[in-house]
């Protein structure tokens, strides 16, 4: 009798579905203002009253942030610029510091100091604050209520950059389960819509981000999207330079996508199956891993300490996330939606789908460290608390990708036994009921009839 998947095992990938969309909301919620380059100091420094007029006034960092010729602005009590307009950079060693000249013969009163700059990390930061020359006075400033990359401009360029998420992870995970887990998925229909979904979110999310760069980090307008010079301008950026180079390895995932459901599907010899294999495993790795940079090389990991080491990992970090949420995400698709899909492929996922949760917990919690800082934070700080429900959830995930591996080869080994090969998911119950009707049902055994007139003995 053919072995069947035991009940089970829905609730196990309902399970990783919880458990991988409570990870991807403490991801979304884990990266507070404190993770971004922070204002540390000033001179004169927040509601300072000094005697006389600066000449200048600083701004000190908690790590490199870019800005421009207005990013700094100084305004009298009347909503005049009382700054020269030109930002000099003054960082020395590990302090980075940023300041602007004054004109000479300022008037008394409370001025203001208004700053907006980009992280290192990519994203928009401002902020504002005054200060008093000879004493404090009514001021007419009206500064802007919408914070820096935030307004309509700011949800849609998160939007944006939540579905390149997906996209990638569409993307990386369907091809990678067809190379490694179950190759003639390559030439089932439902397969191949998911992969090509996924290079079609990546990119058009990246064209929105690029399109929407400019007035992310400044004036919030969604009408300056279309400005020319704001677009040159992002490009000079390391952001804009890492979303042109995803677009420009987006071209060649075009054909490696049209290859893998073209001629490797139809491809029948054995011998040039595995060569092709091979090559479109090579190429196609490559291709993963420059897609990742552009954001390991603009983001989080360009940052901070230890970057030769951080940008790596978190290379590593995005192709596990994507080798395991992607795959497992077209393991359900071909579940529901391939009758015959073979259980070789399940086992062949479960062991691809551990090692990727491995190395995810593991360059997770580097990560979690180098971003941290400092032991006491983990406890000290919201943004520690998070890290340490994160590395929960991560155990989590790994004692369920381990007891979904024994409970995929206990199934493989009864297949096995019963000499079944393929698991048909959507007719393998009624077969069941079929055979079960057909069954003969069991004789009571009768004695030797008696004659009739006489007794038995």
């Amino acid at each position: 009798m053919p072995a069947t998947a035991p009940p089970f095992g829905a609730a196990v990938i309902r399970l990783l579905l919880v458990t991988a969309a409570l990870l991807c909301t403490l991801l979304a919620g884990a990266a507070p203002a404190s993770a971004h380059a922070a204002l540390t100091g000033s001179d004169p420094k927040d509601g300072a009253v000094v005697a006389t007029a600066p000449e200048q006034v600083t701004l000190t960092f908690s790590e490199k942030i870019a800005l421009g010729d207005d990013s700094i602005r100084v305004l009298e009590p009347s909503g005049k610029r009382s700054d020269t307009g030109e930002v000099r950079d003054m960082s020395t060693g590990g302090v980075v510091k940023y300041g602007v000249s004054l004109h000479a013969g300022l008037p008394d009163g409370t001025y203001t100091v208004a700053w907006q700059a980009v992280s290192a990390d990519s994203h928009p930061i401002s902020g504002a604050f005054t200060f008093s020359v000879g004493a404090p006075s009514k001021t007419t400033v009206a500064l802007p209520e919408q914070s820096a990359g935030g307004g309509i401009v700011g949800a849609l360029y998160g939007i944006a950059r939540y579905t390149a998420y997906a996209g990638f992870v569409l993307l990386v995970g369907g091809g990678a389960f067809v190379l490694a887990c179950w190759q003639r998925g390559a030439g089932e229909r439902p397969l191949q819509r998911l992969v090509v979904r996924g290079w079609i979110t990546l990119t058009a999310s990246t064209l929105v981000m690029l399109l929407l760069r400019a007035p992310y980090t400044g004036s919030g307008k969604i009408a300056d999207a279309f400005d020319l010079s704001g677009l040159k301008a992002v490009l000079d950026t390391k952001t804009g330079a890492s979303l042109v180079s995803r677009l420009l390895l987006l071209g060649a995932a075009a054909l490696f996508v049209a290859v893998l459901f073209g001629a490797y599907a139809k491809r029948e010899d054995p011998q040039e199956k595995r060569d092709l294999t091979f090559g479109l495993a090579l190429g196609g790795g490559v291709l993963a891993a420059g897609i990742a940079a552009t954001w390991a090389l603009s983001e989080h990991a360009s940052t901070g300490i230890q970057t030769g080491l951080a940008m790596p990992v978190d290379v590593l970090h995005l192709l596990a996330v994507a080798t395991w949420l992607g795959g497992l995400a077209a393991l359900l698709v071909a579940l529901y939606r391939v009758p015959d899909i073979e259980r070789d492929a399940v086992r062949n996922f479960s062991r691809v789908a551990f090692a990727g949760v491995a190395v995810l917990a593991s360059t997770g919690l580097y990560q979690s460290w180098r971003q941290v800082g400092s032991w006491s934070a983990l406890t000290g700080t919201a943004y520690g608390r998070l890290l340490l429900v994160k590395i929960g959830l991560v155990t989590l995930l790994v004692g369920t990708a381990w007891f979904s591996r024994r409970w995929t080869g206990a199934a493989g080994g009864a297949a096995r036994a019963g000499g079944g090969g393929r698991r048909d998911v959507r007719g393998s119950g009624k077969r069941r009921r079929r055979r079960r009707s057909r069954s003969p049902c069991p004789r009571t055994p009768r004695g030797p009839r008696s004659s009739p007139g006489r007794r038995p003995r």
